[in-house]
């Protein structure tokens, strides 16, 4: 009988506030907890199993902080025990870890829908998990944003519950040998920059755009891009002020160094920074990797400031070489903007798509990985559809499940039963297989002594069934042109106008 457990009592409502908060203002040490580092080990669950006989203590408390569970040797998930969120959801499998706790995939009781479920510790000092929340419920209905189902506090966990997605693009990067053809690559620039302008019209800017947040859909939406991962989110602008955040330096980084932008590295973020990772991000689709990975450095400090220095200092030539110089024009576009000028999104995206234009690419949602997917399953398909057209086949030539293996036989075994069948007392027919060599008797008539003789023009064998169709097919079309004649008799002179 399997565990069940039920994370315990539920101290908030999944309704958030309609506006949200500015946040605070931290300290460097506070904000570089929000670059993606782990948060302090959160305690142990309070759960309670609802078994007529309690488990042994080590079973009756699961550790979220090292995530220990055993393998599944024949679908490799983690397995879990039984364990009911939100009294809803039942989690099915971890999916992976992060600065926000943990994300496993579920599915509903009573529908059996497919969901993801975060979880994060409520005791950490700057949760981001609920700020998160909050901006999902701000975009909601937006397209490429997945919706939010329910969001609480249960026990010592804050829990969020929202659809679940396809693979990243880090993911599917992987699968295409670390490199994405120039169409795939236009066609997610437009999807992405659709997703990050959508953001910025509700007052939002992002500070984490990497491949790892923009993943694909599943089923409908297979080819749709959908943005997630809001936790490092910042509003720069107040609706109710008509004001725009202040331009500061001496800032912490926030966010992926790789795909941060120059000036994120030492002073406020705003909407122009957003657009120059997003630049990074297409260079990084098509080269596979950016000039400045691979730094080394003794401290994740240093390393930051080596890689600050390393863009600082290539030129922007330099950084879109061997590429189309509408990657250029996008970066020198980015890197020119103000901190709180309003970018021209439609002049950035029409880069895209008049360069997709001009390649002659059709926008059929063929990615790379599609391709790649077909390509895997046409032998498969190839190999199938070659079995259908032999039990087609057979089935007009009358061949059974249990003589078709012989009557399929091998024109080089037909010298073999050609002596078989003269000891047999058998006379040997002379007929031509396909490849041109000359066969003896064929079929369970032939190649056996016939006790019941078949009447005369009675087929003794599928072959010769086959035979006496072909022939009574060739009688019948000769027996309809001859009363074609009859009917329609050919003039025997031409008529002619007279002159």
């Amino acid at each position: 009988m399997p565990e069940t457990f039920i994370l315990c009592q539920c101290r908030s409502s999944a309704k958030s506030p309609k506006r949200m908060a500015e946040p605070e203002r931290r300290s460097g040490k506070d904000e570089r907890r929000w670059q993606g580092s782990p948060h302090a080990n959160p305690p142990q669950t309070q759960i309670r199993t609802e078994q007529p006989h309690p488990s042994p203590p080590h079973k009756a408390h699961r550790n979220h902080d090292n995530g220990q569970r055993s393998q599944r040797s024949s679908e490799g998930e983690q397995s879990m025990p039984e364990i009911i969120v939100a009294g809803k959801y039942r989690l099915l499998s971890r999916i992976g870890n992060g600065s926000f706790g943990e994300l496993y995939r579920a599915e509903g009781l009573k529908y059996g829908e497919k969901v993801a479920i975060k979880l994060e510790s409520a005791s950490v000092n700057y949760p981001l998990l609920p700020r998160e929340a909050k901006i999902y419920e701000v975009l909601r209905g937006g397209e490429g944003i997945p919706h939010v189902r329910h969001f609480c506090t249960e026990g010592v966990y804050n829990v969020m519950v929202m659809d679940l997605l396809g693979p990243t693009l880090e993911d599917l990067l992987n699968l295409c040998a670390r490199s994405f053809s120039i169409k795939t690559t236009l066609m997610l620039a437009d999807q992405i920059l659709a997703r990050v302008e959508l953001l910025h019209r509700k007052c939002f800017i992002h500070r984490d755009i990497k491949p790892d947040n923009f993943l694909m859909g599943l089923g409908r939406h297979c080819t749709q891009v959908f943005m997630i991962d809001f936790g490092l989110a910042k509003k720069f602008y107040s609706l109710r002020s008509q004001k725009h955040i202040g331009y500061s330096e001496k800032k912490d980084l926030v966010g992926t160094a790789r795909y941060a932008s120059v000036r994120a590295h030492y002073a406020e973020q705003g909407r122009r920074d957003d657009l120059e990772s997003v630049g990074y991000l297409l260079l990084y689709f098509q080269r596979g990797r950016l000039p400045w990975q691979g730094i080394r450095a003794q401290s994740q400090v240093q390393k930051y400031e080596k890689i600050a220095e390393c863009k600082a200092n290539m030129s922007l030539q330099a950084i879109c070489a061997g590429l189309p110089t509408e990657f250029y024009v996008y970066l020198k576009y980015c890197r020119k903007l103000h901190f709180a000028e309003n970018p021209d999104y439609f002049y950035l995206r029409q880069l895209f798509v008049v360069l997709f234009k001009n390649q002659t690419f059709l926008n059929d949602s063929l990615y790379d990985w599609v391709l790649l997917q077909q390509e895997t399953q046409a032998p498969q398909e190839k190999q199938g559809g070659k079995k259908v057209r032999e039990r087609g086949r057979d089935k007009e030539r009358g061949v059974t499940e249990r003589n078709r293996n012989r009557d399929r036989q091998h024109p080089r075994d037909s010298a073999r039963n050609r002596d078989t069948n003269r000891d047999r007392g058998l006379e040997p027919i002379e007929n031509t297989t396909r490849n041109g060599e000359r066969n003896g008797v064929r079929g369970k008539g032939c190649n056996q002594e016939d006790k019941s003789p078949k009447k005369d023009g009675e087929a003794c064998c599928s072959y010769h069934l086959r035979k006496k169709r072909v022939r009574d097919r060739e009688r019948d079309r000769r027996l309809e042109q001859q009363t074609e004649r009859r009917i329609h008799p050919e003039p025997q002179e031409p008529h002619r106008m007279q002159p």
